[in-house]
């Protein structure tokens, strides 16, 4: 394979523009690139929460389980960002999908019902995992607002719905193997 980039700046930027892989400019604050943008949010996110993962692995044999179900994600969140880039590009199955509804059906029934609203915490990996959740949500959105004006596949759709379930849930299921306590909802006293 070759060089994918000799050049890591080219000026081309500055003037608030940058590039599609079908020639087009747009400007940087363009739905697509917005779409494009909270993509890599989430997946730089996900690397976090997969090293931070991998660094437990000692204490925590079962998270491998979790690694092994996330580290796909990220890369199909980069396939997600060329289809945005290239809209002849379909890269994403929707296998992807079926894949990760299976997961969430086979951890759900580890962590049980859910009883009450749920707070980020507990440890430092469910509270990452949650934010790679509300990154997903955000992405989500953008992915939406682009959908809007300019119709999306399905299965891109359908994806980072299902990507933001599935790290609902794998922050649960962190929380039962690392053996911490989920952090319930406390609603605030009524005033009198």
């Amino acid at each position: 394979m070759g060089y994918r980039l000799n050049k890591i700046y080219t000026r081309t930027g500055d003037d608030g523009q940058t590039g599609l892989s079908d020639g087009r400019r747009v400007n940087k604050s363009h739905p697509r690139i917005e779409a494009i943008g909270a993509l890599d949010e989430v997946n730089s996110q996900l690397g976090l929460l997969l090293a931070d993962l991998q660094e437990h692995l000692t204490r925590t044999p079962k998270l491998q389980e979790v690694i092994e179900v996330l580290a796909p994600c990220q890369h199909r969140l980069f396939d997600m960002g060329g289809e945005l880039s290239m809209p002849e590009y379909q890269a994403l199955q929707g296998s992807e999908i079926t894949r990760i509804e299976q997961v969430i059906d086979q951890w759900n029934i580890c962590v049980g019902p859910l009883k009450e609203f749920i707070l980020p915490g507990g440890s430092r990996l469910v509270a990452q995992t949650h934010i790679c959740r509300s990154s997903t949500r955000n992405a989500e959105r953008r992915c939406q607002a682009l959908h809007s004006s300019e119709a999306l596949r399905p299965e891109l759709l359908g994806y980072i719905n299902r990507l933001s379930d599935l790290l609902f849930v794998a922050a649960r299921l962190i929380a039962q193997y690392q053996g911490c306590n989920e952090i319930h909802w406390q609603a605030a006293e009524k005033p009198f």
